[in-house]
């Protein structure tokens, strides 16, 4: 993000502070009072009318465990209101775990020693050490900016030991600026960048330089570089004289010195409803998914040891439709579905923003504020309530706490309705939490929940709601839930809470929780797992994820299996459980994605390379080989597509057809034939289309036969 609304400050920084802190106080109260008007049906009533939502939860399937700092917010130098006791209050209530500093953009101007950032407004009472007092009333670790733009890797060095020498603030997490790919390097800038060279190039050689004063000072100090999200500007751009864009540039040569990626993601879009920013949410794991393969593709072996955080996210970049309740109903799909998808941190822009355009949502006034409190600031006559109020993102990101906590692991879990997510964690009491969000605003929702590997008590669950005319998240009792089936109010969001029946699930095992299973090798149909065994067990389960589904794909009393027949070119993700003497199972592992590769000796060979991208579209050029010992006349190519939102859009030099992610590829009426033995080529081009990441296909086949190289 860059800068705050208003000209040079936020509106409203002249409230008194005591009358401010009592209001905070009074809407942390608020939190505890009676529910309003809406409702969860009870059991009785749900028996009597069908369920039109079908939910299902495996908790044999992890999808991780959620860390310390799964939960996070921005803040700014710019906010007089950053540090107020009120606010840190309510960050601790929602369990945040991560705070960053010093404020997106402005961490390329700021300098922490003198707490001056030139061509800025830094508000009183901001500084570091003013900030790590609200870390720490809030329980969370920080996350810090060094000042790439016109900072020096001494400058930075010299802050890591200032808050982890002289302070000991143990701060762990340090990013190298902010949106560095702004710099105008690609033509469009924003991000303040004082470097005679722009390129992606240098500003890896500045990670490679920043990472080595920073950890000569605390070894133990993580360093994240900064990449572009896939799928977004300037993604797949190369500029001139770089060798490629942004993400690999950077990547291939800093891998052995970082920790972590920092990435962000705006959703975008002018929509009002939550339909529309959970349809564009739908996108986001197969973005992350890219960012991990580029890890993988240049730090190898070690990529596990790169984390991914996505310090920014909200729905807009500005504007309106951020206050009101459908941008609440996003933040808690949106906080789930990324630490699901590998984020180990997941940082909402801003705690604080300032209004902007005013509008009517739901019936409620939007003040087009990316901040999740109130900074009390106005738009014309049209003032914000009183600062540190909380707006429904708030109680979006709140919500999730009640789902679970560090060291729970978030289980796979699907719904049958494109307007109900559903998010799950397996607790470590052993007890569900199961999330339920309901986009629909007209219509309530009826769910049955159906479980694997899960057995649910007798005993009613408890239920957490917010929904319309609730003033917080309020608790639901008397026994108006049952474990098989609940009803959602329009535009609401539930926590079900499910104890398990005794004597069942991984409490009942006497095998602990495997370790992560590692990749050891892989060829075209074969794939080599290992990892770490636990006490008590007799045996291990490898099983494979689809959706919410599992199964078996291998066992064994050892610590290693060889997965084999596997198509090549193919993506899969296993966990592994381990089973004691009597047969009961454990937890799961954290799970494992990797890919199949192609056949080394093929019959045929390809070559699919990139010619040029441009953010949502490319040209690319296809060269097979026929390697056979005889020729092949009226020859076709096919491939899949690793998502479903790449597309071919016109070619040449032979025919296209596309059917939902598969691509055929004709030869030209009067084309030659392929020669025997590498003789000849068949080449051929295209301009295709991406609406996000776009991934090369994993394996292209020659008349049907899986074919070397890609």
């Amino acid at each position: 993000m860059h800068l705050p609304h208003g000209p040079g400050r936020p509106a409203g920084t002249g409230r008194r502070r005591a009358a401010r802190t009592a209001v905070v106080l009074a809407a942390a109260f608020a939190l505890l009072s009676p529910p309003g008007a809406a409702g969860v049906a009870s059991a009785t009533s749900q028996a009597d009318s069908a369920a039109d939502v079908s939910v299902r939860v495996n908790t044999q399937a992890s999808l991780g465990r959620l860390s310390g700092t799964a939960r996070g917010v921005n803040t700014a130098v710019w906010d007089s209101h950053m540090n107020d006791f009120g606010a840190a209050a309510l960050m601790k209530a929602a369990d945040v775990g991560a705070m960053r500093y010093p404020g997106g953009s402005y961490a390329d101007i700021y300098h922490w020693q003198t707490h001056t950032a030139p061509g800025g407004y830094v508000a009183p009472g901001t500084d570091f050490d003013s900030f790590m007092g609200t870390v720490r009333a809030t329980g969370a670790q920080p996350i810090l900016i060094a000042d790439y733009g016109s900072g020096t890797p001494e400058e930075a060095a010299g802050w890591v030991r200032y808050a982890n020498v002289t302070k000991d603030y143990g701060a762990k997490y340090w990013e190298i600026g902010n949106e560095v790919y702004g710099n105008g390097h690609y033509g469009n800038g924003w991000e303040h960048d004082e470097h005679g060279d722009k390129s992606p190039r240098e500003y890896a050689r500045q990670v490679r330089a920043y990472a080595e004063a920073m950890k000569a000072v605390d070894p133990t100090v993580k360093i994240g570089a900064v990449l572009t999200t896939p799928g977004y500007w300037p993604d797949g751009v190369v500029g001139e004289g770089d060798p490629g864009d942004w993400n690999h540039t950077v990547l291939s040569e800093v891998t052995d010195v970082i920790d972590f990626v920092s990435v962000h993601w705006y959703a975008g879009g002018s929509g009002t409803t939550a339909q529309d920013a959970t349809a564009r949410l739908s996108g986001l794991p197969g973005e992350l998914r890219e960012v991990r393969n580029q890890i993988d593709r240049y730090a190898g072996a070690d990529s596990p040891r790169i984390g991914i955080a996505l310090t920014e996210i909200n729905t807009n970049t500005g504007g309106a439709r951020l206050t009101a309740r459908p941008n609440g109903l996003f933040a808690a799909d949106a906080f789930m579905t990324a630490l699901e998808n590998g984020v180990f941190t997941v940082d909402w822009w801003n705690t604080h923003n300032g209004a902007g355009q005013i509008t009517t949502v739901d019936g409620e006034t939007d003040y087009g504020d990316m901040g999740m409190l109130s900074s009390g600031a106005c738009t014309g006559d049209v003032c914000e309530p009183a600062p540190n109020t909380p707006f429904h993102p708030y109680y979006g990101m709140r919500m999730t706490g009640e789902l679970g906590s560090a060291g729970d692991t978030m289980v796979a879990a699907t719904s049958s309705a494109q307007d109900v997510s559903v998010h799950a964690v397996h607790r470590r009491d052993g007890s569900l939490g199961v999330l339920l969000i309901n986009n629909d605003p007209d219509a309530a929702r009826t769910v049955d929940l159906q479980y694997a590997g899960f057995t649910p008590s007798a005993a009613a669950p408890e239920v957490s709601r917010y929904a319309r005319g609730d003033s917080g998240i309020t608790e639901v009792t008397g026994g108006e839930a049952s474990a098989s089936r609940v009803t959602v109010p329009p535009y609401a969001m539930l926590t079900v809470t499910l104890e398990p029946q005794a004597g069942t699930g991984p409490g009942a095992s006497a095998a602990g929780t495997p370790g992560t299973p590692k990749l050891e090798a892989a060829t075209d149909t074969t794939a080599r797992l290992s990892w770490e065994g636990a006490a008590g067990a007799t045996r291990y389960l490898v099983q494979e994820r689809d959706g919410a589904y599992t199964h078996l794909v291998g066992e064994t009393t050892g610590t290693s299996v060889t997965l084999r027949n596997l198509p090549p070119g193919s993506t899969h993700t296993v966990n592994v459980l381990a089973a004691d003497a009597s047969g009961r199972l454990s937890a799961p592992s954290t799970p494992l994605t990797f890919t199949t590769g192609t056949p080394p000796d093929a019959t045929c060979a390809v070559t699919y390379h990139h010619d040029t991208s441009w953010g949502n579209g490319f040209v690319a050029t296809v060269t097979v080989r026929n390697l056979s010992d005889d020729p092949i006349t009226g020859w076709t190519v096919d491939w899949d597509w690793p998502t479903d939102r790449q597309s071919v859009s016109s070619g040449w030099n032979a025919t296209f057809h596309q059917t939902g992610r598969h691509v055929r590829v004709t030869a030209s009426e009067g084309a030659g034939p392929l020669a025997p033995d590498g003789g000849s080529t068949a080449s051929f081009g295209f301009v295709g289309a991406n609406d996000g990441p776009n991934p090369e296909p994993t394996v292209l086949r020659l008349n049907g036969t899986a074919c070397s190289g890609g």
